[in-house]
């Protein structure tokens, strides 16, 4: 009986002890003078009724502002360019790779409308390889895609522009820029084939 008294006993003392110290941690600290506050949460985003942001739920992720970059363009390649160390895919235009037939010309006709100019991005989405993707412009205000597709150095992209830049191809552009083609038709075994035979 003695022993089933002192084990209650030192049950009692190890549950009081527990609890006196979880609400000592619970109690502000003595000389805090700060009340206790719930932690700020950021007030959600409100846009105007029928507002939707630009998004392709395929490959790319909205952005919520609108963001603009300008500046001067480091061009890359027929259909990316670079301000202020940002990659910037043009909108809805599929130009050739580097090493694909017209890839350099491409890349050089960009170069030639970008050099000397200050470009203006209107920043609108993010495709599938984390690229920003946005209308860019030359200062008289042309759109860079739009001026591409007209030189036959790149071709629309329906998919993304919704054939915002279809009516501008020339008559030859999609059998010109084949491979262009062929991977906006899903037929990548073409482009595989190519690649092998630069390879060897």
């Amino acid at each position: 009986m003695a022993l089933f008294l002192g084990l209650i006993v030192i049950v009692g003392i190890v549950v009081f002890a527990f609890l006196l110290r979880q609400s000592s941690n619970d109690a502000p600290p003595p000389h805090s003078t700060k009340p206790r506050s719930a932690p700020s949460r950021p007030a959600p985003i409100t846009r105007p009724k029928g507002e939707t942001q630009p998004f392709d739920a395929q490959s790319a992720k909205s952005v919520h502002e609108e963001r603009v970059l300008t500046g001067s363009a480091y061009v890359t390649d027929g259909d990316t360019i670079k301000i202020k160390n940002t990659q910037i895919r043009l909108f809805g235009v599929d130009a050739p790779e580097l090493n694909h037939p017209y890839g350099k010309k491409a890349k050089w006709a960009l170069h030639k409308l970008c050099k000397d100019q200050t470009i203006t991005a209107k920043i609108s989405d993010e495709d599938e390889y984390g690229r920003t993707v946005a209308h860019c412009y030359l200062p008289d205000g042309r759109d860079l895609s739009a001026e591409m597709v007209k030189q036959g150095l790149a071709i629309d992209w329906p998919k993304f522009s919704g054939g915002r830049y279809a009516s501008l191809e020339t008559t030859d552009a999609r059998k010109k820029l084949w491979l262009a083609d062929a991977r906006q038709k899903g037929r990548m075994h073409v482009w595989k084939k190519f690649e092998s035979r630069q390879e060897q």
